[in-house]
């Protein structure tokens, strides 16, 4: 998957069921060494729940049926004080206790180890309703369609533009709070190239339900090619149709809130559009990204996601057009 056509093929390929299915975001399918740990604990204890349970129920049908009542039966002997039976029943839950404060403690030392400062590899920043990704040391700025290596140990830093949201992409392990003012960090490992998806776990408004996460894991040699085209300023706009709406773009008020490296536009409310049309997805995995939908959303944002911040502004069905044709043209 060294690029956007490589990654749209693997997305697009036609799967069985099941296939589907296995795409679906679990924990349980962990593809980064933290995500491991934490699928490794989670057995351990269902595992435990499992024994647990069926020892409870097991004694539950045995005294059922062993002490039933029959007819003519006496009352029952009553006996107190078994220090066999209160040991039994103090000594294993305590030892359980025991063990999976240590497995549990272990496992956080593991996965979430302090950081001493060093340079973060990329930084993200949540938004209402979308995610950004910064890499530190380029240019390169994204968003929701993140890139990352595989075999290396990754630090990033979390954080929010304005309320608390909550990253977690299930396979690469765990969740980490973003909050405004503060910077949290996750260390991630990835093991295995792949696309795997997540979303926000903190309600933060009316489409925190689309506020969707999509992580290419990629080998290093694709990975920094990939940041090196990322980093790169927006391609020269060819068509005369995209020329006029890049000349329709500067004279708006876009560019108060979106950046096109290159250009004038130099706002950082809303998402980079530098390369906006090398994504497959636009509106935090909403809608596929195609000319059709982007129509669509200039038209109307409201319409299409409802509590956006972006606003509706009543242009001419031409002017739409030529800007559609111009972001369009942004690879």
């Amino acid at each position: 998957m060294g690029d956007q056509n490589s990654v749209d093929e693997y997305l697009s390929a036609p799967r069985s069921y099941m296939e589907t299915l296995s795409m679906l975001p679990s924990l349980l399918r962990p593809a980064a060494a933290q995500a491991d740990r934490i699928a490794s604990l989670t057995a351990y204890f269902t595992i435990a729940a499992l024994l647990v349970l069926t020892i409870v129920i097991g004694l539950l049908i045995y005294i059922v049926v062993r002490f039933r009542a029959r007819p003519g039966d006496a009352e029952p002997e009553q006996f107190t004080g078994n220090k066999v039976v209160e040991g039994f029943m103090i000594g294993v839950p305590t030892l359980l206790v025991i063990v999976f404060m240590y497995l549990t403690l272990d496992t956080m030392a593991d996965v979430l180890p302090p950081d001493s400062g060093t340079q973060p590899d990329v930084v993200i920043t949540g938004h209402r309703y979308w995610w950004e990704a910064s890499y530190p040391g380029t240019k390169a700025i994204v968003a929701n369609e993140i890139h990352l290596p595989v075999g290396r140990r990754l630090l990033l830093h979390i954080n929010a533009a304005d309320v608390i949201h909550d990253w977690w992409v299930p396979a690469l392990g765990a969740k980490m709070d973003a909050i405004p003012g503060r910077t949290n960090h996750l260390w991630v490992t990835i093991t295995k190239p792949g696309v795997y998806e997540g979303a926000c776990s903190e309600f933060c408004g009316a489409q925190h339900a689309w506020m969707r996460i999509k992580v290419v894991a990629q080998p290093e040699p694709e990975f920094r090619d990939w940041v090196a085209r990322k980093a790169q300023v927006a391609n020269p706009v060819l068509s005369a149709s995209a020329q006029a709406g890049a000349a329709f773009f500067s004279r708006q008020p876009c560019g108060s809130c979106h950046r096109i490296r290159g250009t004038a536009a130099t706002g950082a409310v809303g998402p980079d559009l530098t390369h906006f049309a090398s994504r497959r997805t636009m509106l935090a995995g909403l809608m596929e990204n195609n000319p059709d939908n982007l129509r669509q959303w200039l038209t109307d944002p409201q319409h299409v996601k409802p509590g956006a911040l972006m606003p509706r502004f009543i242009y001419p069905k031409d002017s739409i057009n030529v800007l559609v044709d111009y972001l369009s043209s942004l690879k």
